[in-house]
């Protein structure tokens, strides 16, 4: 096997293709007729190849996983190396096999998507993210900071010729999500995964994407890390900044957006949400 790129954000993008592959492969020699068990090989086919990849090509990186035992666990800042090497780590791997279960499970959906970032402790960026690549394999493409890609043009909802277009849950969006679009004269796009619709927001497919009510460090960290490179705005609903590699993995909320979108949805994010 050749070796792959040596550069951070090159290989992100080559690990995200192969486990991409991994996954498009799998659902067509499985089916869908058993959609739990597409689900739990999906995830269990594309943690297996990551890990073994950052095993091989990054020995010396800490890995953070969805699929990871004790994952989801709130570490004490005093752990040790011993019980999460991750908290004493220079860098690290955040990774999610495969984002959105559901949606790699039904037949004809491409909108599931492989999540590789690097978070590094001396990075510039306040979030801490150096490099991340978003494969979204069912639409044959990845959106990389090794090749950013262009800012999305000014949408019609810009000059008020039409609704701001709001990236939604198709199965669980927040509550409070209707009556913040109703209010800024948005309107929802159901879509899956949350990187198919930070995708959304990069490729200037919708305007912005808006979750509060439960995500991990995993679901927003390559996304998040492809969508500042280009340019876009994201941070927490309350407008503070997104932290990666804390002890406690639980980031429930965030906004991505054009950054001429932010101050008016953070406004109408702190009455929804205050």
């Amino acid at each position: 096997m050749s070796s792959p790129p040596m550069i951070d954000g090159a290989f992100a993008r080559w690990l995200a293709v192969r486990a991409g592959q991994a996954l498009i492969n799998l659902r067509d020699e499985v089916g869908f007729g058993d959609p739990g068990a597409l689900k739990a090989a999906g995830d269990k086919v594309s943690h297996d190849l990551l890990r073994t990849e950052l095993a091989t090509w990054r020995p010396q990186d800490a890995v953070l996983s969805e699929e990871d035992e004790g994952s989801r666990l709130a570490w004490a800042a005093e752990a040790g190396a011993s019980t999460a090497p991750r908290l004493t780590s220079d860098r690290v791997w955040i990774i999610d096999p495969l984002d959105g279960t559901r949606e790699f499970a039904e037949a004809g959906r491409a909108d599931w998507a492989v999540h590789v970032a690097l978070w590094a402790r001396h990075a510039p960026t306040p979030h801490g993210l150096v490099a991340g690549a978003v494969g979204l394999p069912a639409q044959d493409r990845v959106l990389g900071t090794d090749y950013p890609p262009g800012y999305p043009p000014v949408p019609a909802a810009t000059a008020g010729q039409a609704p701001i277009r709001l990236a939604a849950s198709r199965s669980r969006p927040p509550a409070f999500l209707t009556e913040l679009a109703a209010e800024v004269g948005a309107e929802l796009v159901p879509m899956g995964s949350a990187g198919a619709k930070i995708a959304a927001v990069i490729t200037g497919e919708v305007d912005a994407y808006i979750h509060a009510g439960g995500q991990y460090e995993w679901d927003s960290a390559a996304p998040v890390a492809v969508a500042t490179a280009a340019g876009l705005h994201a941070s927490r609903v309350d407008g503070s900044a997104l932290g990666y590699n804390d002890a406690n993995p639980r980031l429930p909320d965030l906004l991505v957006c054009r950054k001429d979108l932010a101050s008016r949805l953070l406004a109408a994010l702190r009455r929804h949400c205050g």
